[in-house]
């Protein structure tokens, strides 16, 4: 069984290097929005669909009318049709529509890993030295890298590259096809979390684990008071611009840094863990806790509990979202319908006077029902 698994580096392109992958994004955003406007248009006048390789067909025509979109790697705009097809699809499940790609948001291009042939040798179009340090790419041949000192190499077969640039610093995902045989591991210890605000996380031991990842809002504030205060098109402007980016990427690498090492912790020491189902969507909705939810990455906590989970042989457990595991004692399992209050932080069980943090509770209660579930399953 093969699976795949993606590294990312930081590149350090040279001015030629930077120049050529300016160009490439604004090539792969210009073949996006022109085919995603081709779509729009014949669906409206004549509901004619067009499917992804009647539009790489006309690539070709496209180089003639546009010949500076032959100085880019080819590759990357077939990709960037193959994206699209991906926005529409997501849009058939129930996503936003497929938007417009603007200048300065998101900027990236993949693409693909391809063999060639070059007086009778052949070799692969991107290539990896770790010794040193040197990743070679489509059109832009050898670039530095920086990341992931202890490995020497990267066992599988590279797919593709995604090239990133994140508040002027750039990027290299790589996605690899490696083989992978998930562990069978005998489960001899279970935990529940009870994901929150006030703590990020409770476990059912009654640890609290606080969100360690302090956002300056004084500092943000002024800045994007700054940046309203530019003059649209100034240097001024793409000098605040970039300090706002500079600080979000520190926020969200901040982030990634304390989900990976709590996943990492928990998975470590227990072999199942039973996690309540959360409808972060409609919480959102809840004025109240809305602004202290937006600092707290509950959904890529859960994402990457999942994926590393299946990695380790790990189970991971689902609560149904409606199971009242806060009103319910973990004791005599009496229902506290008067814990439906959120301020109620502790609460004396009326039947056998046990007191109750409410997020302890949770917990422990989270765990029960993820070990009921686990053994129906094991006894099916």
């Amino acid at each position: 069984m093969n699976t795949y698994k993606a590294y990312k580096f930081r590149i350090y392109p040279n001015k030629e290097q930077k120049i050529m992958i300016d160009k490439t994004f604004g090539c792969t955003r210009f073949v996006f929005n022109k085919f995603l406007s081709e779509r729009k248009e014949k669906y409206e006048k004549s509901k004619i669909k067009l499917s992804t390789y009647e539009q790489i067909k006309e690539l070709p025509d496209l180089k003639k009318e546009n010949k500076w979109l032959k100085e880019v790697d080819s590759c990357a705009l077939q990709k960037s049709i193959f994206n699209l097809d991906d926005a529409f699809k997501n849009f058939f499940r129930g996503n936003g529509y497929p938007r417009f790609k603007a200048k300065g948001e998101h900027e990236s291009y993949t693409t693909n890993n391809t063999l060639n042939e070059y007086k009778n040798v052949k070799y692969e179009s991107i290539r990896i030295d770790f010794k040193n340090k040197v990743i070679t790419l489509p059109r832009l041949q050898k670039v530095e890298f920086r990341g992931y000192r202890n490995i020497k190499e990267i066992v599988g077969k590279i797919k593709s590259a995604t090239i990133s640039r994140d508040a002027n610093k750039y990027f290299v995902s790589v996605l690899v096809e490696v083989p992978f045989t998930k562990p069978i591991i005998k489960p001899t210890s279970i935990v529940g979390l009870d994901l929150g605000i006030k703590d990020f996380i409770v476990t059912s031991y009654g640890e609290k684990l606080k969100n360690e990842v302090k956002i300056n809002e004084k500092r943000l504030k002024g800045l994007q008071k700054g940046l309203a205060r530019c003059k649209p098109g100034s240097k001024n402007r793409y000098k605040m611009k970039l300090k706002i980016q500079r600080l979000y990427l520190k926020i969200r690498n901040a982030r990634k840094h304390m989900i990976y090492k709590l996943a990492n912790r928990i998975l470590k020491e227990s072999d199942i863990v039973a996690v309540e189902t959360l409808d972060v969507k409609s919480m959102y909705q809840v004025h109240s806790i809305a602004k202290h939810l937006k600092n707290l990455p509950i959904g890529d906590f859960l994402r990457v509990l999942k994926y590393k989970s299946d990695w380790l042989g790990k189970k991971v457990i689902n609560i149904n979202k409606y199971y009242p595991s806060s009103q319910v004692c973990n004791r005599c399992e009496y229902k506290n319908e008067r814990v439906k209050d959120l301020s109620v932080r502790k609460w004396i069980c009326p039947r056998c006077g046990f007191e109750h943090d409410r997020d302890v509770n949770a917990s422990v209660n989270i765990m029960f029902e993820g070990l009921k579930i686990y053994m129906k399953e094991s006894i099916i």
